[in-house]
């Protein structure tokens, strides 16, 4: 038997594509990303520009870069949600998140922008989701780079997930540094 290891990389766990979608479960995981702009907000909350531009783990993205990918990653969601429900399987456009962190103003712009984007985002998701209907979360899309069609309710649940997965990154390093 193998010991299990904790990887800081998937502090919750790899997303797992759930095998249920019951309105019980799509209602939490929108409620996850309804919370998302206080959780991550609460989370840099008192956090230095030292602290900031800590990693949180070793080679990985800072806690700027973090919460910066995770506006990026949102925005793109939104505009993926409104494509699914607005169009014909539609071809979702990838991006490769790795270089946008990259970015010059991913590592060193304040947080408090991203921050803004993700609450405004938010708003904006949570309202377009809770007036979905059952048949809305059948609605496909195409994801081009690993050649995968998906309904919108498995967008949901991998945003659910996201939002808790980079959130996660950020208070185990708190916890970590005892911060």
């Amino acid at each position: 038997m193998s010991a299990i290891t904790y990887d800081p990389r998937y502090p919750i766990g790899k997303f797992i594509k759930p095998t249920s979608y019951s309105p019980r479960e799509i209602h939490e995981w929108i409620q996850i990303l309804e919370e998302l702009p206080r959780n991550i907000k609460n989370a840099v909350t008192g956090l230095n520009d030292s602290q900031l531009d800590t990693p949180y783990r070793e080679g990985g993205w800072t806690v700027r870069q973090v919460v910066h990918h995770v506006a990026d990653s949102h925005i793109n969601c939104y505009c993926r949600i409104k494509l699914t429900l607005t169009e014909e399987n539609p071809a979702i456009r990838p991006y490769i998140e790795g270089r946008w962190a990259e970015m010059e103003e991913a590592k060193s712009a304040p947080v408090d922008i991203s921050l803004n984007i993700i609450e405004s985002i938010h708003k904006r998701m949570v309202m377009t989701l809770r007036n979905v209907t059952i048949e809305d979360l059948d609605r496909l899309y195409y994801h081009p780079e690993n050649k995968l069609t998906n309904p919108l309710k498995v967008l949901i649940a991998l945003y659910a997930w996201h939002s808790l997965h980079h959130t996660a990154h950020i208070t185990e390093l708190r916890k970590r540094m005892g911060w």
